[in-house]
């Protein structure tokens, strides 16, 4: 089996997290500067999928939902994290009259606190439930940053990012070019309208 897209993409993403954190005088020319990183991810993916069970009483414990790997307490401390993120994000949003990303933010901001209370009042939780639901306010997000961020912001953005890729964007195929670009437009986007990833993989970074 090879490795899955969302995974290479994860270790590329980090790669180049890593390599912007530390300013060297060469540029990278190829991909295989990110292959420790996506070998490293996939590891991660594998042991995950795995742990030390067989693979086959894993997928088993998944599709029954017998246990969740997150407590309780540190998925309703993610919840009001990441809420209380989107909340000062809105208000800034209001503040500079970027209405449609206020509304969007304000939206999240009110399906999280029905999941958190939701969360609070059932005896038992569901964390593929969950993480389906917070995938799903998170593409929200995702399309509302998108399409409702200033055009002059993303015109930067973008202008950025190509000239990051362009080394190596012959090496990669075009729907792993394509992917990564919108991957690293919308991590930017976020980190400049200070928008959280709401996913549970988030909870243990």
């Amino acid at each position: 089996m090879g490795i899955p897209l969302h995974v290479v993409l994860r270790g590329i993403e980090k790669a180049f997290d890593s390599w912007e954190s530390k300013p060297r005088k060469r540029t990278v020319k190829t991909l295989l500067y990110c292959q420790e990183e996506v070998e490293a991810q996939y590891a991660e993916w594998l042991e995950s999928r795995v742990g030390s069970a067989d693979s086959d009483e894993v997928e088993a414990a998944e599709a029954a939902n017998e246990s969740s790997p997150f407590s309780r307490d540190s998925i309703l401390n993610h919840l009001r994290r990441v809420r209380d993120q989107l909340n000062s994000s809105a208000a800034q949003r209001s503040l500079n009259q970027q209405s449609e990303l206020f509304e969007a933010f304000t939206r999240a901001e009110k399906l999280l606190s029905d999941i958190e209370e939701e969360l609070i009042s059932s005896a038992k939780h569901d964390a593929q439930k969950l993480e389906v639901s917070l995938t799903g306010i998170d593409r929200m997000l995702g399309e509302a940053l998108l399409m409702w961020s200033p055009n002059e912001t993303k015109q930067a953005l973008t202008d950025e990012i190509k000239k990051q890729l362009k080394p190596y964007r012959g090496q990669m195929e075009t729907s792993v070019y394509e992917q990564t670009f919108e991957n690293l437009l919308l991590k930017r986007l976020r980190e400049q309208f200070d928008v959280p990833r709401l996913s549970l993989f988030h909870l243990v970074l």
